[in-house]
């Protein structure tokens, strides 16, 4: 396990460093092509698991195993909450050149909130050992609402967020570029994109509900914990741009999710009386997402109507 403040420094440092890289050379200030997302998630992608790598050069075998697991569980989840960021800028009207800009800025609050959260939640872990089974009901809880869907779940003008954004702010009417404040007759408004903003942000801290029980159910290593997020979500504005591509071809998205929640909630149940090892947990979570993907592609070959419910499935 890895302790000490030295290597949250370091990892803090480095997540500066690449928030600014992806700031700066990722389609700034314009609409990103398919392509260039699909180039940047691929190194995204090879970035975090190089740091799997790093651990086994390092030694630590087993810590490679149980973060390479952690990050697989976090980034299938993200998949999920880049579903409900597409609906959310559908229902505020956020212009696709802005979507990435409020991305950005939700990830920066994400991580710092989820780096609270993940501390916390070790050491409630470590002080009362009932909260497990507690985690536990709640992520097998979770799994069945991902199997009926997440359109039901989505309503800005219900989020307790964006309800205090507006009382503290008056909200203008229309957008102004990529400013989240504008002056309008000597006042001061918020513009939508901020409101946009703060649905982000709800949205993110309703879906670390799951993502870190399910990170606890493998490790209570904090540092790996935090360091499997931070990769997940530094590479989600790009993935961003593949979701609408990959929601059409992986019709069985949400019942993957939602069997891969399961099965880490059932694993946090037993530990008591079965410890599952890292190995054994990748393998799993592995192998879901191979049935998956392979069950996706072969029930849109034998659907005749295969393209209609792929319409479907994004939304509209």
């Amino acid at each position: 396990m890895i302790s000490g403040p030295l290597p949250w420094l370091v990892l803090s440092v480095v997540v500066v460093a690449l928030l600014w890289l992806d700031l700066h050379f990722f389609a700034r200030g314009r609409e990103p092509s398919f392509r260039e997302g699909l180039i940047w998630s691929v190194g995204w992608l090879v970035l975090s698991l190089l740091v799997a790598v790093g651990f086994a050069l390092a030694g630590d075998s087993e810590d490679a195993v149980t973060y390479t697991t952690v990050y697989l569980i976090e980034r299938s989840l993200s998949l999920d909450n880049l579903f409900v960021f597409i609906l959310l800028f559908g229902f505020f009207g956020v212009a696709e050149e802005y979507r990435a800009r409020v991305l950005f800025y939700g990830i920066a609050a994400a991580l710092v909130l989820r780096g609270f959260a993940i501390l916390a939640g070790v050491a409630l872990i470590e002080t009362f050992h009932f909260v497990i089974y507690l985690l536990g009901a709640t992520l097998l809880f979770l799994s069945y609402r991902i199997l009926r869907g997440v359109e039901e779940n989505v309503d800005p003008d219900k989020n307790i967020v964006v309800r205090g954004v507006r009382r503290v702010f008056p909200v203008s009417s229309d957008f102004h570029g990529p400013k989240m404040f504008v002056r309008e007759d000597g006042r001061r408004y918020a513009t939508p994109l901020l409101v946009c903003l703060a649905a982000v942000v709800a949205a993110d801290i309703a879906f670390a509900v799951d993502s870190i029980p399910a990170a606890f159910a493998i490790t209570r290593d904090s540092f790996i914990i935090w360091m499997a997020n931070v990769f997940a979500l530094l590479g989600m504005r790009a993935l961003f741009v593949l979701v609408e591509g990959l929601i059409k071809r992986f019709r069985y998205l949400n019942q993957t999710v939602a069997i891969v929640l399961a099965v880490v909630a059932v694993k946090l149940l037993i530990e008591d009386l079965y410890k599952v090892g890292p190995a054994a947990s990748l393998a799993i979570v592995a192998v879901v997402f191979g049935v998956g993907i392979i069950a996706s592609v072969i029930a849109d070959r034998r659907d005749p109507e295969a393209t209609e419910h792929q319409a479907d499935r994004l939304p509209g």
